[in-house]
C-alpha cells in the first residue's frame, strides 16, 4: 500500500453555507476524511438575554430553506416550557406548513444540488449522460423549469397559511395566527393536485402509491418511467449503491407531530434493529471542535468558541452522540424507523443510492400525508390557545427538518433566556470525530470513496456529500 497523501477539498458548490473536506488518499481510495464546518455563527450566544418568545424570531434567520423546521422547533421548546399543548388544529395547519417546506426542500435537492452532478464532461462517455445533461445542467436543463415553477405553486400554500416565507412568525406555542376557511382548504387542495399531478408526470411517471407499494430494492430495477428512471440507470451504472456506505445507525426525533402520535415514528434503528430513542442519552462532544468547556447534554451545554482554534480540533462544528455512538439522520432515517419496508431495506444498504431512493419514498409518501392531513382540519374549531410563559423553567422541541433530526434546548431564569443550545440534522451528520476517534456519519462513509488521478474535487466524494444534502449554515450557532 502507498503512502497516504492529503487532498483538501472545499468550498463545496451547491451547498448551501461553507463547507471543507480533508481526505487522506491511497492507492486512489479515501482512507480518511476530516469534515470542517468553518463557519462560526454564535446564535446561540445572540439569543441569551432576551426574552423567550425572541426564540420565534431570531431562530429562524439561521436558515433562510429550513426556517420552518427553525420555527417548530422553538414553538415545541415554549410550549414545553410553558407545559401546554397547541390547539389540535393549529397543530395540524402547523404540520401542514411544516411538511410543505420539507417536502419543497426535497424536491429542490434533487433537481438543483445532487442531480446536475451527473451532467459534468467526466460522464460523457455513459449512454445516460445525453439525457442527464438535456434534464439537469445548471440553470439550462429541462427539468428545472417544472420543478420550480410546480415548487413555486406548492409554495402559495406556505404564503395563504403563514404570510410569508422564509421567517414566517405563523407558528407560535399555543397553535397558528392564521385561521384557515372553507375557501381556504379549496384553494389548498387545488395547490397539492397540481404538486401531486407534477410528481406523478415528471419525478415518478407513475400514481405515486405505486411507488410507495414497493416493498423490496430488487423491485426498483423494474421502474422504467420517471426522472427516477434516470437516475436509477446512473446508480446501476455507476455503483451508487456501494459509494457512500454508512455505519449504519439512523436515528428520527418523530416527524410532524399530532394530539394522535407523529404522521412519521421517532426512534432509532441500529444494524437493522429497531430501538427507542431517549434524548437525555444525547451528547455534544468537543474534542475536535473549537470550544471550550466540556461534554454535555444540550440542556447543561455551553456555546464558548475557542479563538485560538487549536491544534487539536479541525471544526466549529460539535460532535452529538445518542449514547456515545453517531447516528445518522435524515429522509432515509425516517422512513425506515417508521418501518417503511423499501427504506428499511435501503438503511441496510446505506448507500448514496439509498439516502436518495429515501427522500423521493419520502417525497410520495409526504404529498398523500398532506392531503389526508388538510382533509382532517376543521375550520369550525379554534386554531390558537393563550399560553403564558413561565419565569423560570425549561423546554425542548424536538422536530424533523428535511434533513433530519432538529432539536432546541432552552433555559428561563427571571424571564429571560439563560441558554439556548441547538442540534441541526447537519450537526449530526458532519460531526467531527468524537473523544474516542470515531468519526462522524459523513466521515465514515468517505472512507473507500475513489479519486481519480489528477482529480481535486473527485466527483465520488461530491455525490456522497450531496447524497447528505448537508446545510451548513445550520451546522454551527
Amino acid at each position: 500500500m502507498t503512502d497516504a497523501t492529503t487532498l483538501l477539498v472545499g468550498p463545496f458548490n451547491r451547498v448551501e453555507g461553507d463547507l471543507e473536506i480533508r481526505l487522506e488518499v491511497a492507492d486512489g481510495r479515501v482512507r480518511a476524511a476530516y469534515a470542517n464546518s468553518p463557519l462560526f455563527r454564535g446564535f446561540e450566544m445572540i439569543l441569551q438575554g432576551k426574552g423567550p418568545m425572541d426564540a420565534l424570531t431570531i431562530t429562524p434567520r439561521i436558515c433562510g430553506i429550513c426556517s420552518i423546521s427553525q420555527s417548530m422547533a422553538a414553538a415545541h421548546a415554549l410550549a414545553d416550557l410553558a407545559q401546554v399543548s397547541p390547539a389540535p388544529e393549529g397543530a395540524k395547519v402547523a404540520q401542514l406548513l411544516h411538511m410543505v417546506e420539507n417536502v419543497s426542500d426535497h424536491l429542490m435537492h434533487f433537481n438543483l444540488f445532487f442531480m446536475p452532478d451527473f451532467a459534468r464532461p467526466i460522464y460523457s462517455d455513459r449512454p445516460w449522460f445525453d439525457r442527464a445533461v438535456t434534464r439537469f445542467t445548471a440553470l439550462k436543463g429541462s427539468a428545472l423549469k417544472r420543478a420550480t415553477e410546480a415548487r413555486t405553486q406548492l409554495m402559495h400554500i406556505v404564503g395563504l397559511l403563514g404570510g410569508k416565507w422564509p421567517h414566517t412568525l405563523a407558528i407560535q406555542p399555543g397553535g397558528v395566527t392564521y385561521a384557515p376557511t372553507a375557501r381556504d382548504k379549496v384553494r389548498i387542495g387545488a395547490d397539492l393536485a397540481a404538486f401531486r399531478s407534477y410528481l406523478e408526470e415528471v419525478v415518478f411517471g407513475a400514481p405515486l402509491e405505486a411507488f410507495v407499494d414497493l416493498t423490496q430494492i430488487e423491485q426498483l430495477s423494474g421502474w422504467s418511467s420517471g426522472d427516477l428512471a434516470l437516475f436509477l440507470s446512473i446508480s446501476d451504472d455507476l455503483s451508487l449503491d456501494t459509494s457512500g456506505i454508512g455505519a449504519g445507525k439512523y436515528l428520527s426525533f418523530g416527524a410532524y407531530p399530532l394530539p394522535s402520535g407523529p404522521l412519521f415514528q421517532r426512534g432509532i434503528l441500529c444494524d437493522g434493529v429497531a430501538g427507542l430513542l431517549d434524548q437525555r442519552d444525547i451528547v455534544e462532544e468537543i474534542p475536535s471542535s473549537w470550544m471550550l468547556g466540556a461534554d454535555a447534554h444540550p440542556s447543561q451545554g455551553m456555546t464558548m468558541p475557542d479563538e485560538d482554534m487549536r491544534e487539536d480540533a479541525y471544526s466549529w462544528c460539535k460532535a452529538p452522540r445518542l449514547g456515545g455512538v453517531p447516528h445518522e439522520t435524515g429522509a432515509l432515517a425516517r422512513q425506515a424507523i417508521d418501518g417503511h419496508p423499501l427504506a428499511v431495506a435501503l438503511a441496510r444498504e446505506g448507500s448514496v443510492r439509498a439516502r436518495v431512493v429515501g427522500r423521493l419514498l419520502e417525497l410520495a409518501r409526504s404529498q398523500i400525508e398532506m392531503e389526508r392531513l388538510l382533509a382532517s382540519i376543521n375550520v369550525r374549531e379554534p386554531f390558537m390557545r393563550q399560553v403564558k410563559l413561565p419565569k423560570e423553567g425549561a423546554g425542548v422541541g424536538m422536530v424533523e427538518a428535511a434533513r433530519g433530526a432538529l432539536g432546541h434546548w432552552i433555559k428561563v431564569e427571571n424571564g429571560l433566556i439563560s441558554s439556548y443550545q441547538i442540534i441541526a440534522p447537519t450537526t449530526w451528520n458532519f460531526s467531527p470525530r468524537d473523544r474516542h476517534g470515531v468519526p462522524g456519519p459523513l466521515e465514515a462513509a468517505l472512507v473507500g470513496a475513489s479519486v481519480r488521478a489528477g482529480e481535486d474535487t473527485p466527483v465520488s466524494v461530491q455525490h456522497i456529500v450531496r447524497s447528505f444534502d448537508p446545510c451548513m449554515v445550520c451546522t454551527v450557532h
